[in-house]
């Protein structure tokens, strides 16, 4: 209801004018202020990014629980004088100075290095040759093999070790293949030369079957059509495997060498079991010397060991950024 205010003009009230003014726009101005106060939908990639975060979430707790958190309580552990008959003693870096100043402790990752040398490069061509050929044939033949060369692999550690003591032995296989051509006998597991080299044909076999599988599946997703054009300009197998091959296999590779170096220079049951670590130390791998070092009957043998733990997890990790470093991987990028 409109009224005259004190100069003789109509004047509408608030709530009337309001009415007049959304009967005018037909409901707009209301429209309007209502879209205003509804909530704002969240961006797409923001959404993503969210159900990405969720989705990792568990894993991401996970690996605090059993990897970080470990891991950081081993490092305070690591400054503590640990016995089982007295109290922990602070003494800081003190066991650091031990671990490091150890020439055993450096010759076992030498042992590890040099066992980690023979086994990765090797079983990497072994490998890249069977999958090549696999490749080539049917697919009946193809299943045939990729079992039979997959055998090795579900083989146990501990079985092999022993059936290869066997086979070193002065009346062993290796010995009487020797025999062949009139040489040997060799003591292979009692000669510092021949130890080690003995111990990574045993890790050479038990590790190319997985190896294979998985060059065998980078070979599949080449398209044929490279290959066949490199054949009509006349490039043979080798060249085909140097130009075509190992350049799309890089990111592949690179995850097999670090890999198979981390894994081999932590070796423990092949050593452990066919030579105890000798002779003179010539097959104690890095594990092998931290296993000795707990079993010590000094009081602090825990606190050395926990050390020389984390050191060995300092040099993996160097290897690892070595290796990432002389090798550049190629990024997937989506089509």
């Amino acid at each position: 209801m409109s009224v005259l205010n004190p100069a003789g003009e109509v004047q509408t009230p608030p709530a009337e004018a309001q009415a007049i003014a959304d009967a005018v726009d037909g409901g707009g101005a209301t429209t309007r202020r209502r879209r205003r106060d509804a909530p704002q939908p969240v961006a797409r990639h923001l959404r993503d990014n969210r159900t990405a975060y969720l989705m990792i979430a568990p894993m991401v707790i996970l690996l605090t629980i059993f990897v970080i958190w470990p891991l950081v309580y081993s490092v305070y552990l690591s400054t503590f004088k640990l016995s089982f008959y007295k109290d922990p003693e602070f003494v800081g870096l003190q066991f650091y100075q031990y671990v490091l100043a150890s020439p055993r402790f450096w010759k076992s990752i030498g042992v590890g290095l040099y066992y980690a040398l023979l086994v990765v490069p090797t079983g990497l061509v072994i490998a890249l040759l069977l999958a090549s050929f696999i490749k080539t044939l049917s697919k009946k033949a193809a299943s045939y093999m990729k079992t039979t060369v997959y055998l090795p692999a579900v083989v146990s550690t501990v079985v092999a070790s022993v059936l290869f003591v066997f086979i070193y032995q002065d009346q062993g296989v290796a010995n009487w293949l020797l025999s062949l051509i009139n040489a040997g006998p060799v003591a292979w597991l009692n000669d510092p030369a021949t130890a080690l080299p003995a111990i990574a044909i045993p890790g050479i076999w038990l590790g190319f079957g997985v190896t294979t599988l998985i060059l065998l599946a980078g070979l599949l997703d080449i398209p044929d059509s490279y290959y066949e054009s490199a054949q009509l300009d006349g490039a043979n197998f080798f060249q085909r495997t140097w130009f075509i091959t190992i350049p799309l296999l890089k990111n592949v590779f690179l995850y097999l060498i670090v890999t198979g170096f981390t894994l081999a220079i932590q070796m423990l049951d092949l050593p452990l079991i066919m030579t105890g670590g000798g002779p003179v130390d010539a097959t104690t791998t890095p594990n092998l010397f931290i296993f000795n070092s707990f079993r010590d009957l000094t009081p602090y043998a825990t606190s050395f060991s926990l050390t020389a733990s984390l050191l060995l997890f300092v040099v993996l990790g160097a290897i690892s950024l070595v290796v990432f470093r002389l090798i550049n991987s190629d990024k997937a990028v989506d089509g």
